[in-house]
This record gives structure tokens, C-alpha cells and sequence, in this order.
């Protein structure tokens, strides 16, 4: 019996993903929701399979598995070992809504301890504990699909079977609960439909300017110099800012596809400020501006994120320190460490009495984090605090502040936002008209740099 419900799991599955395939090759499918959707057929398949010895046909207890001939004495444990290294989180319930086993992905996904408890207990979505309810019941029930906006973005579909049992007459049913992230599935498509509604929507402009210029030159200012050099130079701009809008958007599609995934890496901060200040030299030349970085107390401080994209959030940030400050002027890049979340994200008034500040992204925190902090200074006119809270939206820019023909995208600070929030950290803006403003991101440091000092200190 065992055999023959395995050979027919088996059959099941591989036609299932024969069918998927087809859909696939005939267009009605994308290659990543293709390849989703066999992934979790796989996972059902492969649970259901290690699992039927014990749920349909569980062993007499006058006979061993060696003598019955048809069962592997090691299966379970072959069973526990494949299913403790699946990538999807897979769980079991049981009476009650009880979980009685939880992989460890599930554990991760669903942030539980050691012991395991009430299914809602760590997930709050009614649809997918109806489902499970039901499926308690011994009822085929169809995948739920649910989503959550806060601590990030995320798109869940649960998968949820019944699974009949014998060796508990009373309560003859429990469910399995598998869980596919389709986060990526759903960025993806919305990113794709963002970039060309953004990039036709800001390219109308000085694509239209630079079809009036070629017709200019190519009519009555053909034959003057004077007016073609302007014209040339005047479209010159245009193709540059077009180019650093695409390479903008492009950045932001990138950062927003993978905010729900959080970096695993240690990046150094000094070294990141070091690179900064050597690829900005020139700009800073440019307009005999002064940085004045004030160090960190450690000579090398390590927060937990990727290096590229901080780097990228530490250059949007200084160049527009450096855009909307006046020639001669100074700016500051100051680096503290070993903050909690209050010293970070309020220092206190930095400009003086009357600024205003804002948390633009605010960071995931448990007890016992410590933050470092990098805090971006300009000499600009300041922004009035009726423009504070829109700063982080895709393309806008504040009136009166046009940095001349090297105007941004209206991109750079959104860009700093979701990088930020991929890496569970905080966002603020300090300003005061007629004295400026300050950037302010921290960022969690590694744990064992905090344990080194702790030890250090002790």
C-alpha cells in the first residue's frame, strides 16, 4: 500500500511539472513563477513521500520495519535530515493548531524559538489559519495568499494539505503548511511597470528639448556657430541628466527587488568614508568646498549590511551636501559608534533652536541593539518643515533648490530610504532655513563587535 501511494506521489508531481513546463514553453508563464511553482510541488511531494509510513500504514508493534521488508529502519531519520535542509519552510500542525515540527526555514520565517507553540501565536493571518483549520478537519482546502507592509514588504503563498493519521483516534487529521516567499515574483512585475512609467513620464521632457534643438540646427541655425555651440552644449546636458535618471531608476529597481532579503555581510564604515571622500575630491575642488570629517571613536567599525550599497547611500548623501552648498562653504561627515536607538535617531537639536526633524525610516530594533551613526552636514539654505516629510518620494525635488546643470534625478534620497530599510536601519533629516540641513542614517553594528567591546571593556 505504502508503495504504491508513493509510486502514485511521485507520478503526481512529475506530471504536474510536466504541465507547469508546458505553460511555461506556450508563454502562459514566466520562468521565475515556472520555476516557484515546481519548487513547491517538489516540497509537497518530497513531505508527503517521507511522511506516508507513519500517517497511512504505521508499523504493528509485534514487528520491526527490517522485518516487514517494504520499510528502511533509517527512513525517518533520512526523512528528518531532508527536510531540516529544505529551503522552503515547511511545518506540521497538529491538534489544536499546535506545531508539532517546523524546519528549520520555517523557523527563520516565522522568527520562532526552540519551542514551538500555537501556529497563531507567530502567524496572524486568519485566511491561512482557516485553512488550516479546515484542513485539521480533513478538508482539501486551496492556497491562501497574503501579504504584510511592516517590518517590510513581503508576498507569502501558503500551501496547506491535510494528512490523515492512525495512531491518534480522536483526532485523525493534521495539516501540513508550506510557505513560498513570492516576494521577488511580485517586485519583479511591479518593478517593471514602475521603470517604464517613471522613465517615459521623466525622459518626455528633455527628449522633446533635444528634438527642438536638432530641428533648430538643422534649419535656420545651421550656418551660425554662436547659436549652434549653445545648442550643442544645452543638449549635451540633457543627454547626460537622461543617462543619470536611467542609471537611477536602474539602481532603485535594484535596491527595492531585494528590501524583504536583509544583508548577512559586515561592511567597514571608515573605509566606505575613505572611498567617498576620494571619488568626491573633484567635485569638492570643483566648488573649493571643505569636508570636515570628524572620526569614529574605533579606528574600524563594522555594521552589518552590504558595502556597495552603503557606499552608494554615503555618496548620494555627500553629494548633496555638495550640490546645494555654496561655493567656499564646509560641510561635515561625522561618524559615531555604540549608540542605542534614542541616541541615534535623537541626538538632540544639531542646527539649534527652531529646526525641525524628521524620521524618514525607522529601524527594526530589539533589546540590546547598538546602532553607529553617519550624519551628513550641509551649508545649503535649509528646507522649511512643510517639505521635510516628502523627501524620500521618487522625483521630488524642493522649490528654490536647483543645483544648476548638473540638476539630480530627484532619486538619490528614495534610493537612501529603501537601502536603509533593507539593512533594518533608520533615516532622519534635521533642517533650518537659512542654516541648513542634516542627513542622518545608523545602522545596526555586528553583534560580536559589540560582545568584543563588552569583554574588552570588562
Amino acid at each position: 500500500m505504502i508503495r504504491i501511494r508513493r509510486r502514485d506521489t511521485a507520478a503526481v508531481a512529475a506530471l504536474g511539472s510536466m504541465v507547469l513546463v508546458l505553460f511555461w514553453l506556450f508563454g502562459e508563464l514566466g520562468l521565475l513563477e515556472t520555476v516557484v511553482a515546481i519548487a513547491t510541488i517538489a516540497a509537497l511531494s518530497t513531505f508527503y513521500y517521507l511522511t506516508i509510513s507513519t500517517t497511512l500504514n504505521p508499523l504493528p508493534k509485534n514487528r520491526s520495519a527490517r522485518d516487514r521488508g517494504d520499510v528502511d529502519p533509517d527512513e525517518s531519520l533520512r526523512a528528518k535530515i531532508m527536510l531540516e535542509n529544505l529551503p522552503i519552510p515547511v511545518l506540521l500542525i497538529g491538534a489544536g493548531g499546535r506545531i508539532e515540527i517546523a524546519n528549520p526555514a520555517a523557523r527563520d520565517f516565522l522568527g520562532l524559538g526552540a519551542v514551538t507553540g500555537h501556529l497563531s501565536a507567530v502567524l496572524r493571518q486568519p485566511q491561512v489559519l482557516e485553512a488550516v483549520s479546515a484542513a485539521l478537519r480533513g478538508q482539501a482546502v486551496d492556497p491562501v495568499e497574503y501579504s504584510m507592509m511592516a517590518p517590510v514588504e513581503s508576498h507569502v503563498r501558503a500551501f496547506v494539505a491535510p494528512l490523515a493519521s492512525r495512531d491518534e483516534p480522536a483526532l485523525p487529521w493534521r495539516a501540513m503548511l508550506v510557505l513560498s516567499d513570492e516576494t521577488s515574483i511580485k517586485r519583479a512585475d511591479r518593478m517593471r511597470a514602475d521603470f517604464l512609467a517613471n522613465a517615459s513620464h521623466e525622459l518626455r521632457t528633455p527628449l522633446a528639448s533635444l528634438a527642438g534643438f536638432i530641428e533648430t540646427l538643422r534649419g535656420h541655425a545651421k550656418d551660425d556657430p554662436e547659436a549652434r555651440d549653445r545648442f550643442l552644449a544645452i543638449m549635451f546636458d540633457q543627454t547626460e541628466r537622461m543617462q543619470r535618471l536611467i542609471n537611477d531608476l536602474l539602481s532603485l529597481s535594484r535596491v527595492e527587488m531585494d528590501e524583504h532579503v536583509p544583508p548577512s555581510g559586515l561592511a567597514d564604515v571608515s573605509g566606505i568614508i575613505d572611498d567617498v571622500v576620494d571619488v568626491l575630491r573633484p567635485q569638492l575642488a570643483e566648488k573649493s568646498i571643505t569636508l570636515d570629517i570628524v572620526p569614529a571613536a574605533a579606528s574600524s567599525v563594522a555594521a552589518v549590511g552590504d558595502r556597495d550599497q552603503l557606499l552608494e547611500v554615503v555618496m548620494n548623501l555627500v553629494e548633496n551636501a555638495i550640490k546645494y552648498s555654496d561655493a567656499g562653504a564646509g560641510i561635515a561627515l561625522e561618524v559615531t559608534t555604540d549608540l542605542s536607538r534614542d541616541q541615534a535617531e535623537r541626538p538632540g537639536l544639531i542646527l539649534g533652536e527652531g529646526a525641525s526633524r524628521l524620521t524618514l525610516a525607522a529601524p527594526a530594533y530589539e533589546a540590546g541593539d547598538r546602532f553607529v551613526a553617519i550624519r551628513v552636514r550641509d551649508s545649503g539654505k535649509g528646507i522649511e518643515r512643510r517639505n521635510l516629510p516628502r523627501l524620500s518620494e521618487r522625483f521630488y525635488r524642493v522649490d528654490g533648490q536647483k543645483s544648476g546643470p548638473r540638476e539630480g534625478t530627484g532619486l538619490g534620497l528614495a534610493i537612501v530610504k529603501h537601502i536603509v530599510n533593507r539593512h533594518r536601519g533608520g533615516f532622519t533629516v534635521e533642517s533650518l532655513p537659512g542654516s541648513g540641513s542634516v542627513f542622518s542614517v545608523f545602522l545596526p553594528i555586528s553583534k560580536r563587535q559589540i560582545k568584543a567591546s563588552e569583554t574588552s571593556i570588562g
